[in-house]
């Protein structure tokens, strides 16, 4: 699948901190204590990996500030030299972060284990959504495999990684059980959504996307939506047709501005999603519960969560 063709370049310093070693989400352990060192290129699967991992892991993440586009990013040497040094690395595929099988190419390393969640699942290249963190089936099938590829470079370990993966399963009960009373309350509620990026979620709780994919996907990639899109997505919220506006925090411009002020003015609550875990205060497992427990009051309550 395309992604925006229009590429960002990003200076370590600039990005924030994107990539750096306060990013790390697990232990303080050196890369010489023996623990593996590990890379997730979304901060959301470097959390699963610290939660598998544990103390014997050390993971850091490449892509982790909310206020960056994710699609537009581009690797800077210091990143190229991060990923390159990784035993363990877990990526999304399906064109979202193809900086980094460009860098996996350039320093190839036949010991290093390469999960990529694409592959994992099983998708095909023509997949459209690529924000596959929102689906309910992807990070328990994440935290198996990473388990599975810890256990192969640190086999001492395994029954421990092998326990994590079920702590880690536990904990998803929340969100999952979360998403079936939504479903079971308010199945077929109509929303509208800039992006595909909780499109997953959405259709796990049973919600109706009332945005057509062809503007989710123009707004995604970056191409200029046809007027009949941007007329038909504005009559969504003038003529009440939707009960929730689902609007990407991380990727703004002048549409889908106009879009929240429309839902703004016509009394739609608005929920907030990301594309990068919110930092800090959030775990994989919080941040989705967040977000189901969002949508639920803009539905039950008609409040707004336009950031967590």
């Amino acid at each position: 699948m395309s992604v925006r063709t229009v590429a960002m370049a990003v200076a370590l310093a600039a990005a924030g901190g994107l990539v750096c070693s306060a990013c790390s989400v697990t232990s303080a352990a050196t890369a010489g204590s023996g623990v593996v060192v590990a890379v997730g290129a979304e901060n959301e699967y470097a959390n699963v990996i610290s939660q598998i991992g544990g103390r014997y892991v050390q993971v850091s993440a490449i892509e982790s500030n909310p206020n960056t586009d994710p699609h537009a990013f581009e690797a800077s040497p210091s990143v190229a030299a991060e990923v390159s040094g990784a035993q363990l690395i877990v990526q999304n595929g399906i064109g979202y972060d193809t900086y980094m099988n460009k860098i996996e190419s350039a320093s190839p390393n036949s010991a290093r284990k390469i999960i990529d969640v694409q592959q994992l699942l099983g998708l095909p290249d023509s997949t459209p959504n690529p924000h596959l963190w929102y689906s309910p089936r992807t990070m328990p099938a994440v935290a198996r495999a990473i388990a599975d590829d810890l256990s192969q470079l640190q086999p001492g370990h395994a029954a421990y990684f092998k326990a994590n993966v079920t702590k880690f399963d536990a904990s998803l009960k929340p969100w999952l059980a979360a998403i079936a009373q939504f479903k079971a309350a308010y199945g077929g509620t109509p929303v509208a959504v800039t992006e595909p990026v909780g499109d997953y979620m959405l259709q796990a709780a049973g919600a109706s996307i009332m945005t057509p994919f062809g503007l989710q996907a123009d707004i995604m990639n970056g191409v200029d939506p046809s007027p009949q899109y941007v007329s038909g997505e504005d009559n969504l919220f003038a003529q009440h047709k939707v009960k929730v506006f689902v609007y990407n925090q991380q990727v703004t411009d002048s549409l889908t501005a106009s879009f929240l002020a429309a839902a703004q003015r016509n009394g739609i609550p608005v929920v907030g999603v990301y594309e990068t875990m919110p930092t800090p205060g959030y775990t994989y497992q919080s941040w989705m519960l967040a977000e189901v427990n969002a949508l639920r009051a803009a539905v039950a309550e008609k409040v707004s969560t336009e950031k967590l």
